[in-house]
């Protein structure tokens, strides 16, 4: 007898990954590849002292949180973080279309260079820091990614035409 699988909701699967990188692959049966990427979630966040950021951040202190930042590990996170969300989501089922993942990847590139620039860049006069400046770089990156998949599928040739 065939076992039946249950469809998964691409949104729901992404969402769990937003919230805690590898738990959309655990809930799309990809148990390795799950455990793998909470084993590298929880190795970033302690070596790069991610929770004490995010604590010195919401708190306010945004020179304690620059203080704690190890750079070198923290620089990792956008690129696990997004890959975890695009993956979860692609399997299951959502980002058919071509391209899908441009908005992703460029997330994740916008968002580390938001890192490298916290520790310097001041908006009107404050420094943002590491959590809230690669923020606030998430939407120019969505918005790049969006525009680069529109000139990709516009001028893309054949490959992209035959994908639709």
């Amino acid at each position: 007898m065939k076992k039946t699988e249950k469809i998964k909701d691409p949104l729901e699967l992404m969402l769990w990954s937003i919230a805690f990188p590898g738990f959309g692959q655990l809930l799309n049966s990809k148990y390795v590849k799950g455990i793998i990427l909470i084993i590298a979630e929880f190795a970033v966040n302690v070596f790069a002292n991610f929770n004490q950021i995010i604590i010195f951040s919401f708190l306010g202190d945004i020179s304690k949180a620059i203080e704690q930042t190890n750079y070198p590990w923290l620089m990792f996170y956008p690129c696990l973080y997004f890959f975890s969300i695009w993956d979860a989501y692609k399997d299951a089922g959502g980002g058919k279309k071509p391209y899908a993942y441009m908005p992703f990847v460029f997330s994740a590139y916008f968002v580390t260079v938001g890192l490298i620039f916290s520790p310097k860049l001041k908006l009107f006069g404050q420094l943002i820091g590491p959590m809230w400046l690669p923020i606030l770089f998430l939407p120019i990156g969505i918005c790049v990614g969006a525009i680069v998949r529109r000139i990709m599928l516009k001028f893309g040739g054949e490959k992209s035409r035959a994908m639709e």
